[in-house]
This record gives structure tokens, C-alpha cells and sequence, in this order.
């Protein structure tokens, strides 16, 4: 099963180090890390130092992988740009092909349709992302990401632009894909109750520094909400058992 662990890793843009020193615990496949954090903490400047779209220190360690590095790890970013003239499925089956030959094969166009059916999307297959809205643009983003098959999957808040219900549905399938697959998902989330239901383990990055990594109950804590979010809060079990974030104020 494939671990990614990163010990020293920083981060370049031009001369600018934007993050720096940041050694984590090895993270293993067949589950959700969450990586959190305020506005500008650094989150996707290291989702694109892992993936090797930036340069910078240290080492990104990647073992048990099947393919070469370039192929295990993915990076979905929050924005796609993706071609406005191309089908939902086109745009995915491109996904599919991408540096490979054109040949399509018959499991490739059933895996295409059983991602799409998973996400609820078969049935916007061939409208044309232009006449998408930003929710169901942001589930075709995950199906290019997914039908790729990455060891390593890094997501950008792949749920910042969908309703409460697609929130919870994604992160569900993609909690279920990892354990079934053995991926590696390292998703960037905003709504820190969704780390702690989802996700077995979370990074905090604050200032391109790595603040806490490990269990998402015990760095999601009272302390690390005043020190990092700058709020007085609780973390607290419901009636089900599962901890979640009870906002009380914004700290003095």
C-alpha cells in the first residue's frame, strides 16, 4: 500500500520560499487526511510542491507505489479551467488519455460511466461544461481526477462550490474509494467538522509552517482553534459519539 511522508519539504515561488520546513508522519493509503487552515496558510502551495508543480527543500518520500511519481500522485486544484466546448464526458474520457495513446478501450468508457454514476453526474454526460454551474463543474473536476486512478490524490476544497447534501455524498464516496482502492486522498477543507467525520488524520498549515499532524481528534482541539482561527471554541461528542466544533466567539 502506498505512504507518502514529506521531512523538510518548503516551497519556491521565484526566490520567495512561501513554505517551509514541514515534516510530517507517514500517511498511509486507504484514507482521507484532511489538511486545514486559515485563508493563505499555504495549503495549496504544498499540494503543488507534492505534486512537483513547485520547487523548494526537503524530500517528498513515496513508497509502496505501483507507477512512477509523476503518474501516482494527482493534483485536483480548486480551479479547472477547464475547456467550455467539451462534453462532461469528453472532458473526462481526455482525462482518461491523458499522455497515454488514443485508443479507447471498452473498460475505460464503463469505468468513465460507473465514476460519473457515482457522482451523480451521468446525467449531464454530454451537456457542455460552459452550461455547467460551478457545483456540478467542481464534481466533473473530481471524475477527471479520479478516472486517472492516482495512488496519491491531492483535492483543492473539492467541496466549496456544492450544496450541504453533494458535500456530504462526496465525501463519502471518496472516504469508500480510498478504503476500496487503497488511495491516498489529502483534501484541503474549510469546514473543520467535515475533518473530523471524514478524515482519520489532520494537517494543520498555518504561515507555510506544518502547526500539528496526526489523529483529526487530537489536533482538532479547543487550543489549536484559539491559537490558529483566532475563536473560543469546544469540541465536543453529539448524541451519535462523533466529535464536532461548537463556536462560542471570536477570541479577544
Amino acid at each position: 500500500m502506498v505512504t507518502l511522508q514529506l521531512k523538510g519539504v518548503g516551497a519556491r515561488y521565484g526566490s520567495t520560499l512561501a513554505v517551509e520546513g514541514v515534516t510530517t508522519p507517514v500517511f498511509s493509503g486507504g484514507e482521507l487526511t484532511a489538511v486545514i487552515g486559515p485563508n493563505a496558510a499555504g495549503k495549496s502551495t504544498l499540494f503543488k510542491r507534492i505534486s512537483g508543480l513547485l520547487k523548494g527543500p526537503g524530500d517528498v518520500v513515496l513508497a509502496g507505489n505501483r507507477a512512477a511519481p509523476r503518474d501516482a500522485i494527482r493534483y485536483m486544484p480548486q480551479d479547472t479551467h477547464a475547456n467550455a466546448v467539451l462534453t462532461v464526458y469528453e472532458s473526462v474520457l481526455l482525462a482518461a488519455k491523458q499522455g497515454e495513446g488514443w485508443r479507447v478501450k471498452d473498460s475505460e468508457l464503463v469505468e468513465i460511466d460507473q465514476i460519473l454514476k457515482a457522482l451523480q453526474i451521468d446525467s449531464l454526460a454530454f451537456r457542455n461544461l460552459g452550461e455547467l454551474s460551478g457545483g456540478q463543474r467542481q464534481l466533473v473536476s473530481i471524475a477527471q481526477a479520479l478516472v486517472r486512478r492516482p495512488e496519491v490524490l491531492m483535492m483543492d476544497e473539492p467541496t466549496s462550490a456544492l450544496d450541504l447534501y453533494r458535500q456530504v455524498e462526496v465525501l463519502n464516496f471518496m472516504r469508500d474509494l480510498a478504503r476500496r482502492q487503497g488511495t491516498l486522498v489529502l483534501i484541503a477543507l474549510h469546514d473543520l467538522n467535515h475533518a473530523l467525520r471524514f478524515c482519520r488524520n489532520t494537517m494543520v498549515i498555518a504561515e507555510g509552517r506544518l502547526v500539528a499532524a496526526g489523529p483529526s481528534e487530537d489536533v482538532i482541539t479547543s487550543a489549536m482553534l484559539r491559537d490558529i482561527y483566532r475563536v473560543e471554541a469546544r469540541v465536543e461528542a453529539c448524541s451519535r459519539g462523533e466529535n464536532h466544533v461548537i463556536i462560542d466567539r471570536s477570541a479577544a
